[in-house]
């Protein structure tokens, strides 16, 4: 059974973006230190497009073939005119409003997210799905989700987006691991409870 990881980064009071969705208060955080971390663990979570300016085009998958996002997620690559913006993966956006997928290499997910959701989690193979963003989305599979991994940037958005949308039960997950970086970042991996 493949895993699903909701890999997200967020502020320190549990917003993923402001209330449109913008992270860009979180990018500063992204520096030397904390790429190589990504390059390193996570390859694959890196856009397409920006692995090339970085010279990591050639980094392996280490622990995603296929890659989840909702559709305000994917919109931000459709604002700079990216339709694939994990090339490197299997992509789905969840959408109940995106008619048809601007890129043959993006399937639509209109309905029974967590039918889809575990039709993959059953497929064989070594790689996970990896859960790019979402509020709702991530609120919605949270009872598929096996894995967390929190990126914590210290800044505090004060409102936003919350990491899980609402309407969802509670979870209980267990702490793995911490990793805390020079810039104050801090990395937290959590497994589900069983």
């Amino acid at each position: 059974m493949r895993k699903l990881t909701y890999f997200i980064a967020c502020s320190i009071d549990g917003f993923i973006g402001d209330p449109d969705g913008d992270a860009a208060a979180m990018y500063p955080f992204v520096d030397e230190e904390f790429l190589e971390f990504l390059a390193a663990e996570y390859p694959e979570t890196l856009p397409t497009q920006g692995r090339r300016p970085l010279g990591l085009d050639d980094l392996p998958n280490k622990r995603f073939d296929t890659v989840i996002q909702g559709r305000a997620s994917y919109e931000l690559a459709l604002k700079e005119g990216v339709t694939s913006p994990y090339a490197h993966m299997r992509q789905y956006v969840a959408s109940r409003t995106l008619e048809k997928s601007p890129d043959p290499a993006v399937e639509i997910i209109a309905d029974d997210l967590t039918g889809k959701v575990r039709e993959l989690k059953a497929e064989d193979g070594e790689f996970g799905i990896y859960l790019c963003g979402g509020s709702q989305v991530a609120g919605e599979l949270i009872d598929e989700m096996d894995e967390l991994v929190v990126k914590t940037y210290p800044v505090v958005l004060g409102s936003g987006m919350p990491m899980f949308g609402a309407g969802h039960a509670v979870g209980e997950f267990t702490l793995e691991s911490v990793r805390a970086f020079g810039n104050g970042a801090v990395v937290r991996t959590y497994s589900r409870k069983r």
